[in-house]
């Protein structure tokens, strides 16, 4: 038969169980309540992943537009310097072309001031000066040594005047 000790066994064995189910129970309801914050927390990053995703792109887009823009302006660039280049070129082929033409006019002319021999009813041969040959050679016309009205000195900038480019 069953005594009394086997009874008070069996009572404090369903007490540990029960303790034990009660624990388990706050345990399982604490890491349910974890897994949503968790579930809330991976929603938010994977949102934040996706935004950040979409900045990526656009910044990859925007690069290569900024990029093509680049190049395109470097072959711009390029293609003025290649024209300066050219213009150059064409410029001081034409100022040697001047001033081999204005050497060769200055040995065929003499340098003395051009003169004018008035008929003989004003009072005979008589000479009158009506301009002179610059001694200035044309070739220093021509390469810009004169001095700009906008500066004080040759190429330098009047002090406190700004020269616009644009």
């Amino acid at each position: 038969m069953i005594n009394l000790e086997q009874v008070k066994l069996l009572e404090s064995k369903v007490a540990k169980a029960i303790d034990y189910i009660e624990r388990l129970t706050v345990e399982n309801a604490s890491l349910q309540q974890r897994e949503k914050e968790t579930q809330t927390k991976l929603e938010s990053c994977q949102k934040r992943i996706d935004e950040l995703d979409k900045i990526v792109m656009q910044f990859r887009e925007d690069h290569g537009q900024i990029e093509t823009g680049i190049l395109a302006a470097l072959d711009r660039l390029s293609q003025f310097e290649k024209a300066m280049e050219k213009s150059l070129n064409e410029g001081k082929a034409k100022t040697a072309v001047k001033e081999t033409a204005h050497k060769q006019q200055a040995e065929k002319t003499p340098k003395t001031p051009a003169k004018e021999t008035l008929p003989a009813e004003t009072g005979g041969d008589t000479e009158k000066i009506c301009f002179e040959i610059p001694e200035t050679p044309l070739s220093l016309m021509e390469s810009g040594d004169i001095n700009d009205p906008l500066t004080d000195t040759l190429g330098e900038t009047a002090e406190g005047e700004e020269l616009d480019i644009f």
